[in-house]
């Protein structure tokens, strides 16, 4: 059934392919895989609601060319974002009515452009470590990762073309890579975080899942603020970062990295190798204690209300960040914009225009008790950088390996128009 975000926009809306008709297409795919995948949560009635929805979308839009640019695209939702008329668990055992808020501006948004809420999908407990109950649509028995577990299988299983999440440390970019999907975090910011329940506000990104970069664009370019579209005259320069950062990745993955970095030469792409990261002990450091510091602000009143109810990896979390400091916690934020900086004068020194690393250590890990580790996507969340990953080969047993692509400060447009023309080709291929 794979249809790519990009094609289903424009057929969506123009009438080429009846909403009616794609909702009984996922309805029945649904049936079939989610009792298994458990990427969403559970809604009675789920397919009656999403057919009275557009029922009255089309009523109200009846001649193709006035419809709103996302007319009837169903998207899921990660259930740490508020959503009016659905209730908000963050994958807790913590009471919704407790955490209920204000619909988030990108549900807003994604509303008045025309898209079908298809429903929330599963989160590890409020965006950290403890898992949910999803699974790999690639291998049942493996981790989709988190904590975006259930947007990125979602889309990786088609049961939708596109699906909200959120990054702190790797919870976009590692299961997009896990599942073998298109996975964006933005630049911090530039997608409003507003009406989403916070882990720690300066590291927390917005994110997409897809499955293709030239939908991620479209939807981007809706979504983000001043955005302005862009087709670059060149190829990009790409950095490969060298030293203990690239040491993280398994040998696996180092193996397949080194593939991709071969078949983009092949390709005719200009690579340079770059030390950085001499202190990544440093950084894992700060980024650590930076998350439970500012989680532990974020949850103290309904952790002092509830603690019972939180998982144990999430009250270890939060228990470790009451004993940090706020003088550390604002130094932790000077260095968390010093590294963004070191990063981009690295590129104007070298003269190169996007990093490239593994989007994980390795393949998705056997096993749902963990969500895998989000040691390579870690530095880039914390400086702020774009980042995307995408799918670049897979193992002899079928788990998808992913590419994170790095670039600059802001410039989330161009990062994408070269993953799209240029880099997502050249590492498609299946080993």
């Amino acid at each position: 059934m794979r249809l790519t975000l990009s094609y289903l926009i424009p057929a969506l809306r123009s009438g080429r392919l009846p909403l009616l008709d794609y909702l009984a297409e996922l309805e029945a795919r649904f049936a079939q895989l989610e009792p298994q995948m458990q990427a969403f949560v559970p809604e009675p009635g789920r397919f009656e609601r999403l057919r009275q929805e557009a029922q009255t979308l089309q009523a109200t839009y009846i001649q193709p060319k006035f419809r709103p640019p996302l007319f009837g695209l169903p998207v899921g939702v990660k259930d740490i974002f508020h959503v009016a008329g659905f209730a908000t668990r963050a994958g807790s055992q913590l009471p919704p009515e407790v955490l209920a808020g204000e619909e988030a501006a990108v549900v807003k948004v994604l509303r008045e452009c025309g898209a079908l809420i298809l429903g929330k999908t599963q989160t590890t407990e409020f965006a950290y470590f403890a898992p949910g109950p999803t699974r790999n649509p690639r291998n049942l028995d493996h981790t989709p990762g988190g904590s975006s577990s259930g947007s990125a299988a979602a889309v990786a299983a088609d049961l939708c073309p596109m699906a909200l999440g959120t990054q702190t440390i790797g919870s976009v970019n590692r299961p997009a890579a896990f599942c073998g999907v298109v996975g964006y975090k933005p630049s911090y910011d530039r997608l409003p975080r507003a009406g989403v329940i916070p882990l720690a506000p300066s590291l927390d990104h917005v994110g997409l899942f897809a499955t293709d970069v030239a939908g991620v664009e479209i939807v981007a370019g809706l979504l983000c603020d001043r955005w302005k579209a862009v087709e670059p005259a060149r190829d990009p320069v790409l950095g490969v970062p060298t030293g203990p950062y690239l040491e993280q990745a398994s040998p696996e993955g180092r193996a397949q990295f080194a593939e991709t970095c071969a078949r983009l030469r092949a390709a005719g792409l200009v690579m340079k190798t770059i030390p950085v990261f001499d202190d990544f002990a440093a950084i894992v450091r700060r980024h650590n204690y930076l998350l439970a510091a500012e989680a532990a602000r974020v949850h103290h009143k309904w952790f002092a209300a509830h603690s019972d109810q939180y998982h144990p990896a999430t009250a270890a979390l939060l228990r470790q960040g009451g004993n940090v400091s706020d003088d550390q916690v604002q130094q932790a934020h000077v260095e968390r914009r010093a590294l963004r900086q070191a990063l981009l004068d690295l590129m104007d020194e070298y003269v190169f225009d996007l990093w490239i690393s593994p989007a994980a250590p390795g393949p998705a890990p056997a096993g749902l008790d963990s969500t895998g580790d989000p040691i390579m996507n870690l530095p880039w969340t914390q400086s702020g950088l774009p980042t995307i990953s995408l799918p670049s080969g897979e193992n002899g047993q079928g788990l998808p390996f992913g590419l994170q692509v790095t670039g600059r400060w802001y410039q989330d447009e161009v990062m994408l128009a070269w993953a799209r023309r240029v880099l997502a080709p050249a590492v498609a291929s299946r080993r």
